[in-house]
Protein backbone atom coordinates (compact mmCIF):
# COMPACT_ATOMS: atom_id res chain seq x y z
CA UNK A 1 0.00 0.00 0.00
CA UNK A 2 2.49 2.59 0.86
CA UNK A 3 4.61 1.33 -2.49
CA UNK A 4 1.66 2.06 -4.26
CA UNK A 5 0.88 5.68 -2.20
CA UNK A 6 4.55 6.56 -3.63
CA UNK A 7 4.11 6.01 -6.99
CA UNK A 8 0.58 7.80 -7.29
CA UNK A 9 2.75 10.78 -5.71
CA UNK A 10 5.42 10.32 -7.96
CA UNK A 11 3.05 10.54 -10.92
CA UNK A 12 1.55 13.34 -9.63
CA UNK A 13 4.54 14.97 -9.29
CA UNK A 14 5.82 14.09 -12.55
CA UNK A 15 2.27 15.45 -13.85
CA UNK A 16 2.84 18.95 -12.33
CA UNK A 17 6.25 19.46 -13.47
CA UNK A 18 5.65 18.73 -16.96
CA UNK A 19 1.74 20.30 -17.11
CA UNK A 20 2.44 23.02 -14.75
CA UNK A 21 4.27 25.55 -17.44
CA UNK A 22 1.39 25.25 -20.39
CA UNK A 23 -1.04 25.98 -16.65
CA UNK A 24 0.83 29.11 -15.85
CA UNK A 25 0.92 30.16 -19.48
CA UNK A 26 -3.20 29.82 -20.39
CA UNK A 27 -3.91 31.00 -16.81
CA UNK A 28 -1.74 34.16 -17.48
CA UNK A 29 -2.94 34.79 -20.97
CA UNK A 30 -6.80 35.34 -19.09
CA UNK A 31 -5.13 38.40 -17.06
CA UNK A 32 -6.66 41.79 -16.99
CA UNK A 33 -3.46 43.76 -16.51
CA UNK A 34 -0.80 44.85 -19.12
CA UNK A 35 2.13 43.21 -17.47
CA UNK A 36 1.47 39.44 -16.99
CA UNK A 37 1.79 38.00 -14.23
CA UNK A 38 0.50 34.66 -12.03
CA UNK A 39 -1.47 34.33 -10.44
CA UNK A 40 -3.21 36.65 -13.18
CA UNK A 41 -5.62 39.49 -11.77
CA UNK A 42 -8.70 39.81 -12.66
CA UNK A 43 -9.59 38.43 -16.14
CA UNK A 44 -10.17 39.51 -19.75
CA UNK A 45 -10.29 37.95 -22.79
CA UNK A 46 -8.63 41.61 -24.76
CA UNK A 47 -5.41 39.79 -25.08
CA UNK A 48 -6.46 37.13 -27.22
CA UNK A 49 -8.16 39.44 -29.66
CA UNK A 50 -5.18 41.47 -29.81
CA UNK A 51 -3.40 38.21 -31.23
CA UNK A 52 -5.81 38.32 -33.98
CA UNK A 53 -5.30 41.88 -34.63
CA UNK A 54 -1.60 41.90 -34.77
CA UNK A 55 -0.67 42.23 -38.30
CA UNK A 56 2.99 40.33 -38.27
CA UNK A 57 1.48 37.36 -36.04
CA UNK A 58 -0.60 36.81 -38.91
CA UNK A 59 1.98 37.44 -41.84
CA UNK A 60 4.14 35.18 -39.81
CA UNK A 61 1.72 32.47 -39.08
CA UNK A 62 0.97 31.90 -43.04
CA UNK A 63 5.04 31.85 -43.68
CA UNK A 64 5.00 29.31 -40.72
CA UNK A 65 1.75 27.49 -42.02
CA UNK A 66 2.86 27.44 -46.19
CA UNK A 67 6.46 26.25 -45.22
CA UNK A 68 5.80 23.67 -43.23
CA UNK A 69 3.69 22.01 -45.52
CA UNK A 70 5.46 22.59 -48.40
CA UNK A 71 8.70 20.99 -46.36
CA UNK A 72 6.27 18.58 -44.62
CA UNK A 73 5.15 17.45 -48.43
CA UNK A 74 8.77 17.05 -49.70
CA UNK A 75 10.31 15.31 -47.29
CA UNK A 76 7.35 12.77 -47.14
CA UNK A 77 8.08 12.40 -50.53
CA UNK A 78 11.65 11.46 -49.94
CA UNK A 79 11.21 10.05 -46.62
CA UNK A 80 9.28 7.43 -47.40
CA UNK A 81 10.50 5.38 -50.71
CA UNK A 82 14.11 6.16 -48.52
CA UNK A 83 12.07 3.94 -45.95
CA UNK A 84 10.94 1.76 -48.00
CA UNK A 85 14.65 0.90 -49.04
CA UNK A 86 16.36 1.10 -45.91
CA UNK A 87 13.90 -1.58 -44.22
CA UNK A 88 13.05 -4.24 -47.43
CA UNK A 89 16.68 -4.24 -48.85
CA UNK A 90 20.26 -4.75 -47.65
CA UNK A 91 23.07 -3.76 -49.50
CA UNK A 92 26.94 -2.35 -48.53
CA UNK A 93 27.24 0.71 -46.18
CA UNK A 94 23.50 0.52 -45.08
CA UNK A 95 23.93 1.36 -41.14
CA UNK A 96 26.18 4.48 -42.51
CA UNK A 97 22.89 5.63 -44.70
CA UNK A 98 20.70 5.45 -41.60
CA UNK A 99 23.23 7.06 -39.44
CA UNK A 100 23.71 10.26 -42.15
CA UNK A 101 19.69 10.76 -42.02
CA UNK A 102 19.93 10.36 -38.43
CA UNK A 103 22.10 13.48 -38.38
CA UNK A 104 20.02 16.18 -38.11
CA UNK A 105 18.61 14.85 -34.87
CA UNK A 106 21.50 14.33 -33.46
CA UNK A 107 23.62 17.32 -34.61
CA UNK A 108 22.40 20.72 -32.68
CA UNK A 109 19.52 22.74 -34.45
CA UNK A 110 21.91 26.35 -33.48
CA UNK A 111 24.23 24.01 -35.77
CA UNK A 112 22.69 22.98 -38.48
CA UNK A 113 21.07 26.80 -38.75
CA UNK A 114 24.31 28.06 -38.98
CA UNK A 115 25.70 25.41 -41.12
CA UNK A 116 23.07 25.86 -43.60
CA UNK A 117 23.73 29.62 -43.82
CA UNK A 118 26.99 29.03 -44.67
CA UNK A 119 25.86 26.47 -47.67
CA UNK A 120 23.71 28.90 -49.03
CA UNK A 121 25.96 31.88 -49.18
CA UNK A 122 28.48 30.30 -50.78
CA UNK A 123 26.08 28.36 -53.16
CA UNK A 124 24.69 31.43 -54.30
CA UNK A 125 21.98 34.06 -53.96
CA UNK A 126 19.35 31.77 -52.88
CA UNK A 127 15.88 33.95 -51.33
CA UNK A 128 14.85 33.28 -48.28
CA UNK A 129 11.93 31.58 -48.59
CA UNK A 130 13.75 29.09 -50.54
CA UNK A 131 16.18 28.63 -47.59
CA UNK A 132 13.75 27.94 -45.04
CA UNK A 133 11.77 25.82 -46.86
CA UNK A 134 15.38 23.70 -47.73
CA UNK A 135 16.41 23.90 -44.41
CA UNK A 136 12.55 22.55 -42.34
CA UNK A 137 13.12 19.90 -45.47
CA UNK A 138 16.23 18.98 -44.49
CA UNK A 139 15.47 18.50 -40.10
CA UNK A 140 12.24 16.93 -41.38
CA UNK A 141 13.31 14.01 -43.17
CA UNK A 142 14.69 11.75 -39.93
CA UNK A 143 11.42 12.01 -38.57
CA UNK A 144 9.16 11.18 -42.03
CA UNK A 145 11.79 8.21 -42.14
CA UNK A 146 11.88 6.76 -38.84
CA UNK A 147 8.49 7.19 -38.42
CA UNK A 148 7.25 5.77 -41.93
CA UNK A 149 10.42 2.54 -41.27
CA UNK A 150 8.77 1.63 -38.11
CA UNK A 151 5.15 1.53 -39.68
CA UNK A 152 6.38 -0.93 -42.46
CA UNK A 153 9.04 -3.03 -40.04
CA UNK A 154 4.72 -3.92 -38.47
CA UNK A 155 3.53 -4.59 -42.00
CA UNK A 156 3.62 -8.06 -42.76
CA UNK A 157 5.98 -8.42 -46.00
CA UNK A 158 4.27 -12.26 -46.90
CA UNK A 159 1.55 -9.57 -48.17
CA UNK A 160 3.44 -7.68 -50.42
CA UNK A 161 5.00 -10.97 -51.76
CA UNK A 162 2.12 -12.27 -51.99
CA UNK A 163 0.90 -9.75 -54.72
CA UNK A 164 4.02 -9.58 -56.51
CA UNK A 165 3.73 -13.40 -57.09
CA UNK A 166 0.49 -12.82 -58.67
CA UNK A 167 1.96 -10.53 -61.11
CA UNK A 168 1.96 -7.02 -59.95
CA UNK A 169 4.51 -4.73 -60.48
CA UNK A 170 6.79 -3.66 -57.16
CA UNK A 171 5.51 0.03 -57.91
CA UNK A 172 2.10 -0.71 -58.47
CA UNK A 173 2.13 -3.24 -55.03
CA UNK A 174 3.88 -0.21 -53.49
CA UNK A 175 1.54 1.83 -54.22
CA UNK A 176 -1.98 -0.10 -53.94
CA UNK A 177 -0.52 -2.25 -51.42
CA UNK A 178 2.11 -1.03 -48.84
CA UNK A 179 0.84 2.53 -48.80
CA UNK A 180 -2.80 2.14 -47.56
CA UNK A 181 -1.72 -0.68 -45.01
CA UNK A 182 0.52 2.16 -43.55
CA UNK A 183 -1.41 4.91 -44.05
CA UNK A 184 -1.63 5.36 -39.83
CA UNK A 185 2.44 5.49 -40.22
CA UNK A 186 2.26 8.25 -42.71
CA UNK A 187 -0.45 10.42 -40.96
CA UNK A 188 1.60 10.01 -37.95
CA UNK A 189 4.80 10.99 -39.86
CA UNK A 190 2.89 13.92 -40.95
CA UNK A 191 1.90 15.42 -38.07
CA UNK A 192 5.20 15.02 -36.21
CA UNK A 193 7.29 16.50 -38.95
CA UNK A 194 4.76 19.42 -39.34
CA UNK A 195 4.64 20.12 -36.05
CA UNK A 196 8.46 20.40 -35.48
CA UNK A 197 8.65 22.65 -38.40
CA UNK A 198 6.12 25.36 -37.25
CA UNK A 199 7.31 25.48 -34.13
CA UNK A 200 11.62 25.06 -35.28
CA UNK A 201 13.27 27.99 -33.57
CA UNK A 202 17.34 27.05 -34.00
CA UNK A 203 16.88 27.11 -37.96
CA UNK A 204 14.33 29.51 -38.77
CA UNK A 205 16.91 31.73 -36.50
CA UNK A 206 19.59 31.23 -38.97
CA UNK A 207 17.49 31.25 -42.09
CA UNK A 208 15.14 34.30 -41.58
CA UNK A 209 15.86 37.43 -42.96
CA UNK A 210 14.11 40.89 -43.72
CA UNK A 211 10.45 40.55 -43.87
CA UNK A 212 10.50 36.53 -43.86
CA UNK A 213 10.26 35.03 -40.52
CA UNK A 214 8.16 32.48 -38.80
CA UNK A 215 5.61 32.55 -36.20
CA UNK A 216 8.29 30.99 -33.38
CA UNK A 217 10.55 33.82 -34.46
CA UNK A 218 8.09 36.76 -34.80
CA UNK A 219 6.98 35.88 -31.17
CA UNK A 220 10.28 36.02 -29.50
CA UNK A 221 11.17 39.28 -31.31
CA UNK A 222 7.33 40.69 -29.90
CA UNK A 223 8.77 39.17 -26.54
CA UNK A 224 11.88 41.89 -26.46
CA UNK A 225 9.69 44.83 -26.58
CA UNK A 226 6.22 43.52 -24.94
CA UNK A 227 5.80 41.72 -21.77
CA UNK A 228 1.91 41.93 -21.58
CA UNK A 229 -0.05 38.66 -21.77
CA UNK A 230 -0.58 38.48 -25.46
CA UNK A 231 2.31 35.93 -26.22
CA UNK A 232 0.90 33.75 -23.17
CA UNK A 233 -2.61 34.10 -25.66
CA UNK A 234 -1.22 32.95 -28.93
CA UNK A 235 0.78 30.34 -26.79
CA UNK A 236 -2.35 29.10 -25.54
CA UNK A 237 -3.96 29.35 -28.82
CA UNK A 238 -0.66 27.02 -30.74
CA UNK A 239 -1.19 24.54 -27.37
CA UNK A 240 -5.00 23.62 -27.93
CA UNK A 241 -4.70 23.40 -31.81
CA UNK A 242 -1.59 20.81 -31.72
CA UNK A 243 -3.31 19.24 -28.73
CA UNK A 244 -6.45 19.00 -30.83
CA UNK A 245 -4.87 18.16 -33.82
CA UNK A 246 -2.92 15.27 -32.49
CA UNK A 247 -5.89 13.73 -30.25
CA UNK A 248 -7.99 13.81 -33.36
CA UNK A 249 -5.42 11.73 -35.53
CA UNK A 250 -4.94 9.32 -32.68
CA UNK A 251 -9.19 8.70 -32.03
CA UNK A 252 -9.50 8.40 -35.93
CA UNK A 253 -5.97 6.18 -36.79
CA UNK A 254 -3.87 5.23 -33.58
CA UNK A 255 -1.02 7.32 -34.31
CA UNK A 256 0.32 6.32 -30.97
CA UNK A 257 1.95 3.10 -31.80
CA UNK A 258 4.20 5.10 -34.15
CA UNK A 259 5.78 7.87 -32.48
Amino acid sequence: MKKSKLLILILILMLVFLLGPFLVIMLASFGSEALMKFPPKGFSLNWYDKVLNIRMFRTTFWISLNVGLAATGTALLLGIPVSYALVRFRFLGKNVIELLFSSPVIVPGMVIGFSLLRFFIYVGNIPIIIGLYLGHTAILLPYTIRVVSASLRNFDPAVEEAAISLGSSRLFTFLSVILPNIRAGVVAALILAFITSFNNVPVSLFLTGPGVATLPIQMLVYMEYYFDPTIAALSSILILVTILIVQTAEKLLRISQYV
